[in-house]
């Protein structure tokens, strides 16, 4: 897949940053996944891999298409400009899972929406906390939160963990995204969750879906 091109303006996209200062919580199933579900509605999406260790690259790249174009870019003064990449009126970024990486200096302040993802756990939820006070609200950008790997079989830890966030004011998401088997299985195939067809594929593909409509409904 080409690699997109940053060029003059033609128009104003949107540009939707995933984020969380703690890696392994989903960062990139989510960026490789919502980016393939915004891609639904028939808009040209580009997902943007900012982090150096480009998994989102080698998961899209091994595919046949997602639906979606492909950047790998690190440089802060490229991703500042993210504005500036022409013909996408939507734009998902990954970024690394560094609070003090230039990459997130850069790419915050030029997105118009943030997502954070982060399993329940107290330790994850913890951080994400930390993520939001240090990186989230300094830069006054809309966000929510996006529970992942969830029980399917207990919500109660999610439940508990939307309390916390309510009572501290961090907005988040009413979908959440439960652990399955198929997100895995997905991303070794070189599918996203809306291609890949085996056990709860249906349950996973509709949890972005969801998700993808939330976001929507904000802007």
């Amino acid at each position: 897949m080409p690699a997109a091109s940053i060029a003059p303006r033609t128009l104003v996209p949107r540009v939707l940053v995933i984020l969380n200062g703690k890696g392994g919580v989903g960062k990139t199933t989510t960026a490789v996944n919502l980016a393939a579900a915004l891609s639904e509605s028939k808009r040209r999406v580009l997902l943007v891999d900012a982090d150096p260790q480009g998994s989102a690259t080698w998961w899209v790249e091994r595919s046949g298409g997602m639906g979606f174009d492909l950047a790998q870019e690190q440089d802060p003064t490229l991703l500042g400009n993210l504005r500036q990449i022409r013909d996408y009126p939507l734009i998902v970024v990954d970024t690394p899972p560094a609070l003090n990486s230039e990459t997130l200096a850069a790419v915050i302040p030029a997105a118009d929406y943030l997502l954070l993802p982060t399993p329940p756990a107290p330790m994850d939820l913890s951080a994400l906390i930390e993520t939001v006070k240090r990186a989230v609200i300094p830069a006054g950008v809309a966000h929510r939160v996006l529970l992942t790997r969830v029980d399917p079989r207990s919500q109660n830890e999610a439940n508990e963990a939307r309390k916390t966030l309510v009572e501290m004011g961090i907005p988040a998401c009413k979908t959440v995204i439960r652990a399955y088997k198929a997100h895995e299985r997905a991303a070794l195939e070189g599918q996203s969750i809306l291609q890949w067809r085996g056990r709860n594929a249906g349950e996973a593909r509709a949890d972005y879906q969801r998700v993808a409509q939330e976001i929507q409904q904000d802007w």
